[in-house]
């Protein structure tokens, strides 16, 4: 009776231990450039979206906060390096995820998406390895959409195609008390993410 017990003590200790995980503290995430802090970035091209430092968080509603600057302080990071930490971060988590993929009335891809409960999904935006995913199927350059912080969307560099959902886009955009950025961006491999579009005021 007492080795059956500790059996099921293990197997129990031994779940927890697999459905905990540690809450992630470098994040980049997109978001409206009102809500920048000291240490937001501003991507290439961007008017409307900031890049800025977050972490995941056990008690804010959204499941992330913006790091203080005594919080902040106490990484004892630059901006710099707390951005690189966070790519590097961001291809981890995109290894573990796997996208939508979206066809148009011709029957053809015609785009992509990750979504889910998580707020972390904007951040994916800086990943190194995200242009790489999508390249055999849009091509060298892609389109990232990221409304919300519960969705990014990919479409390949095409007006034609991405005209087709920026209504969609803007609605989410407007709706969501979260929302991330009404701007898009062009992502290249081994580049930095660039704005080329927006979707404000397409409703």
């Amino acid at each position: 009776m007492r080795l059956l017990f500790c059996l099921l003590l293990l197997a129990a200790n031994t779940l927890q231990a697999q459905t905990e995980r540690k809450l992630e503290t470098l994040l980049l995430m997109p978001e409206p450039k009102a809500m920048r802090s000291a240490y937001s970035i501003v991507p290439a091209g961007a008017k409307q979206t900031v890049l800025t430092p977050y972490r995941e968080s056990a008690v804010s509603p959204s499941g992330i906060e913006p790091y203080s600057q005594a919080s902040f302080a106490k990484l004892g990071l630059s901006v710099e390096t707390f951005a690189e930490r966070a790519k590097t971060a961001a291809d981890k988590r995109l290894t573990q995820m796997q996208p939508e993929l979206k066809k148009g009335a011709d029957g053809r891809i015609a785009y992509a998406v990750y979504r889910g409960e998580s707020s972390l999904f904007p951040s994916l935006l800086i990943a190194p390895s995200l242009p790489k995913i999508f390249e055999e199927l849009f091509g060298k350059e892609i389109w990232v959409a990221l409304p919300d912080r519960h969705a990014l969307y990919v479409f390949p560099a095409r007006p034609d195609i991405l005209q087709e959902f920026t209504a969609d886009l803007a609605e989410r955009y407007s709706e969501d008390a979260f929302a991330a950025s009404c701007e898009v961006f062009s992502l290249k491999v081994g580049e930095e993410p660039k704005v080329v579009a927006t979707f404000a005021g397409a409703e």
